[in-house]
């Protein structure tokens, strides 16, 4: 068993970040592990997985205390979720073997990261323009919906380890737009634990799940997110999540193999279209647009 310390300074930082904004660190450790140290695709999905079934308690613990958790929605969010995260990765044996594998876990990966890019941006959007949802009267239940979401949200941790939080608590604020987000986003949380902890079953009894390469993230990633936690009261969201959601971007077009120059030019783009477009918000609306912190799960 081997301690790679390179990993570990690495999973400091990305638990300092994760701890300052609440986004999983599945969406920015996993590619590091691949893009940065070389570490085959399966590899660093399985070992992240394994290291997320120790980290992910402690915000479901802080949200089951405040009780922003709506049981009944869990309950059907982890019907869907956990025998899907499970399945994942059984899924991903279906996209071949040996170095053909490792590439189709890498293009996942990367769809995945894009899509979470996605998610986070229109949480963000759905987030500074909506109004505070009322918090009394009866919740319009959708059992099959909320079951798929669960299922959805599932299989992506199950398959790439990116977490399904954005995309999870986003559906969800469609689905029952009058929870407020700490609900929206302490069900999510709640139901990730036992479906990253199905994730991670899955993986090591038929991935490529490495000890060494878990403990490395384990050492950095603890600490970390105690320091980001500690420092997110005195931080403001509003340039680290922009900031964030740029890197998922550009790191899931990396990982789908775009050159330098394309991926530049579609960052270029994305900044450009999305300041005109706040630009436009702020005009139409009679003043600037306000950007109010988002909690995330994210992974």
């Amino acid at each position: 068993m081997h301690i790679d310390l390179w990993v570990t300074l690495a999973a400091l930082i990305v638990g300092v970040v994760v701890g300052l904004t609440g986004m999983g660190g599945g969406a920015l450790m996993t590619p590091v592990l691949v893009l940065v140290f070389g570490i085959q695709p399966l590899a660093a999905v399985s070992s992240d997985l394994v290291a997320s079934v120790i980290m992910k308690p402690v915000g479901s613990l802080v949200h089951l205390r405040k009780r922003t958790v709506h049981t009944e929605l869990l309950l059907w969010l982890m019907l869907g979720s956990v025998p899907a995260a499970f399945a994942g990765v059984f899924v991903i044996k279906l996209f071949g073997h040996g170095a053909a594998l490792q590439q189709n876990v890498k293009i996942a990966l990367g769809g995945a990261l894009l899509l979470a890019s996605a998610a986070a941006a229109l949480n963000a959007w759905l987030r500074a323009r909506r109004p505070v949802p009322p918090m009394h009267g009866p919740l319009s239940r959708r059992p099959l919906a909320t079951f798929l979401i669960g299922a959805l949200g599932g299989l992506l941790v199950g398959m790439t380890s990116v977490g399904s939080g954005s995309v999870v608590v986003v559906l969800l604020m469609f689905l029952y737009p009058t929870l407020s987000g700490a609900e929206l986003v302490g069900t999510d949380l709640v139901q990730a634990v036992p479906m990253v902890g199905a994730a991670a079953a899955g993986h090591v009894l038929f991935g490529d799940f490495r000890l060494g390469l878990t403990l490395s993230l384990l050492l950095g990633a603890i600490p970390g997110v105690y320091v980001g936690a500690h420092l997110s009261a005195r931080s403001s969201d509003r340039v680290i999540r922009p900031a964030l959601v740029l890197v998922l971007l550009a790191t899931g077009l990396k990982l789908l193999n775009l050159g330098n120059i394309q991926v530049a030019l579609i960052l270029g783009t994305v900044v450009v279209v999305g300041g005109l477009g706040l630009l436009a918000a702020g005009v139409l609306g009679g003043g600037a647009v306000a950007i109010r912190p988002m909690e995330d799960s994210a992974a």
